[in-house]
């Protein structure tokens, strides 16, 4: 299904001639019906000749409500620009058609109204070469131009013959499977509850989905679909759809906000545009300028950053990053128009709705940007996941694309070195995110080295910490990172692959000297002074000593040694006890108890009352 937006200044028939096509007032509210003068959005719809239905968004033509015009242009396939014969080009119907060549619409006629209050032929063809003359240089040039009037209905045949056959060259519009509907109705209708209304995009709605309102983030389910006031099970993209929903108060909907599947669409309030002046531009637009911002149905308060140049000139285009008063729910791919006040000044093509903050002139971000407009598939993904890590549905937000492709392309670019897949997370990174990750890892661990030399490494919170990475992110990277042989995974810590636990040799002396002092005297009452606790515990787990639970320490051979005595005794006699190893050691009591119960922490035996047994692991130990 498709959907047909007027176009035009105000007083040139719009309204008058959608109602004689169809039979619907699009006019809505009392005061549009009490003045004769459209103010908001008016809906109806047609049905061509051949049987199919289109809808149509009427827009008002007052330069006040240029605003609410931007509000329902957006989403249509076909634009119906209508110029009153009796008056010719006016200011909002250049302004009107200005917006329609922002917004890239490329498919369009122009109904020539009001031909009855003309008496001379002639100068029907002289507005008409007025329309053809301004159509040339924008997006409708070409356009049929068709004289009509809503009175006599003269040329309304015509009309809808050159309707149907542009809107049957038409390609279908776009399925992502990420629907979304910018709301640019909301009420309450008495025995159903909240309705929303828009044009869909990007995919399909069923009655029973489960959606977000974004921005926000809250959730809806669909109650109910209608198109055209006919109940209908789905709706596809392209159509003019009024959404029941339940679990969503009236209040908390607003003009602006999007209907969409939950997870994908993030708000943002920032952009990446590439920007277009308006060929009437008065005065350049400088870097750094207030703007009006209208995106979808939203609107917003924004600053406009010119990225490559301080100034943009009227019909210049150029790169540049709106700054946003307030979040929208925008994508990559969507088109926008700026305005000050009271004039329509540029336009732009969203490149990256979730972009960071970028230097001016600077070329790395310019080819960047570049990549993203126009690259080929795999190079908009490319540039899309720079920002990384992202999953593929969220590469595929970014470079405007199905998931489908999104995921084929990113398989492409792993398979040519260029990403890396972060699976346990499911997410995909560019190997020059990687890059730096592995420049960051082994810096940091090379310092900690140096300043910690008897440490066996650093531990996994301390380098996550510093890399400043998620938990289950920083375990893929810490795989690919070994697997590039940056850095030696030991599960507890991490330690650059040339590393080797050592001690000075001042403190190499003192080390030996108290491992020599806990050979000769193993069980002595005055046990040696120790060496500081760091040397200590380096010596613990460089395997040169024991120390118990109750800090009572051995000399790592000692500790065999007499291990290996007191399982002796148990295949001896089955069994022994405190006294007997005490005896046996000639050890006191202390020392003894400490070897027993770090034997059972061990497994080596098993405390049985007063008696020791075997343990699990005896038949493994070795003296």
């Amino acid at each position: 299904m498709f959907v047909i937006g007027t176009a035009g200044h105000i007083d040139h028939g719009k309204s008058t001639l959608i109602q004689r096509l169809t039979g619907i007032d699009p006019d809505r509210l009392a005061e549009e019906k009490a003045r004769g003068v459209t103010i908001d959005l008016g809906f109806a719809w047609l049905r061509l000749p051949d049987g199919r239905e289109v809808s149509i968004v009427d827009v008002p033509g007052h330069e006040r409500f240029v605003h609410n015009m931007l509000a329902g242009v957006g989403g249509i396939d076909l634009a119906l620009l209508v110029v009153a014969a009796d008056d010719g080009v006016m200011p909002q119907t250049r302004e009107h058609l200005a917006i329609l060549d922002l917004l890239g619409i490329e498919h369009g006629l122009v109904a020539l109204t009001k031909i009855d209050l003309v008496d001379d032929p002639g100068w029907v063809e002289l507005v008409a070469e007025d329309i053809r003359a301004l159509l040339a240089d924008t997006s409708l040039a070409g356009a049929p131009i068709v004289p009509v009037s809503a009175v006599t209905g003269a040329g309304l045949d015509e009309l809808l013959a050159a309707i149907a056959s542009l809107l049957g060259a038409l390609p279908p519009r776009r399925d992502l499977g990420r629907p979304r509907l910018p709301i640019d109705r909301a009420f309450i209708v008495e025995g159903f509850g909240t309705v929303v209304t828009g044009t869909l995009q990007d995919g399909h709605l069923r009655v029973g989905d489960e959606l977000a309102v974004e921005p926000g983030g809250r959730r809806a389910r669909v109650r109910g679909l209608q198109t055209h006031r006919k109940r209908v099970e789905g709706a596809e993209p392209g159509t003019r759809v009024a959404v029941n929903l339940a679990g969503v108060a009236r209040e908390d909907l607003a003009r602006g906000m999007v209907l969409t599947s939950p997870g994908w669409l993030q708000p943002t309030t920032a952009l990446d545009v590439r920007v277009h002046a308006v060929r009437e531009l008065a005065k350049p637009l400088r870097h750094n300028r207030e703007v009006s911002v209208h995106v979808g149905a939203a609107e917003t308060r924004g600053r406009l950053r010119l990225l490559d140049r301080d100034e943009l000139a009227a019909g210049e285009e150029g790169w540049a990053q709106l700054r946003l008063a307030e979040p929208v729910a925008a994508a990559a791919g969507d088109r926008l128009v700026l305005r000050t006040p009271v004039t329509t000044v540029a336009g732009g093509l969203v490149v990256d709705a979730h972009p960071g903050r970028h230097r001016r002139r600077h070329p790395a971000t310019i080819a960047a940007l570049t990549s993203l407009a126009r690259g080929s598939d795999e190079d908009r993904v490319a540039a899309a996941l720079a920002a990384g890590p992202l999953s593929a549905a969220q590469v595929a937000e970014r470079a405007a694309v199905d998931l489908a492709t999104a995921r084929r392309a990113l398989a492409a670019l792993a398979a040519s070195g260029r990403a890396a897949h972060l699976s346990s997370s499911e997410r995909w990174a560019p190997s020059t995110w990687l890059d730096r990750l592995a420049d960051a890892a082994g810096g940091a661990l090379r310092a900690y080295h140096r300043q910690f030399p008897m440490r066996p490494g650093m531990s996994r919170g301390e380098l996550r910490t510093r890399l400043g990475l998620d938990a289950r992110a920083f375990d893929d990277v810490v795989a690919l990172l070994a697997d590039r042989g940056v850095l030696l995974d030991a599960r507890s810590h991490l330690r650059a692959p040339d590393f080797v636990p050592s001690l000075t040799a001042q403190q190499r002396t003192e080390a030996d000297r108290y491992l020599a002092a806990l050979e000769r005297n193993p069980f002595t009452t005055e046990p040696p002074q120790p060496p500081p606790a760091e040397v200590l515990s380096f010596m613990e787990s460089a395997g040169e000593l024991v120390r118990c639970q109750d800090d009572t320490v051995f000399h790592a051979t000692v500790f065999h040694r007499s291990a290996h005595r007191v399982l002796g005794l148990i295949r001896d006699h089955g069994t022994t006890t405190l006294a007997e190893v005490r005896d046996a050691l000639g050890a006191s009591r202390k020392y003894a108890q400490a070897l027993l119960e770090e034997m059972d922490t061990r497994g080596l035996t098993l405390r049985r009352g007063d008696a020791r047994v075997l343990g699990p692991r005896a038949p493994e130990f070795a003296a």
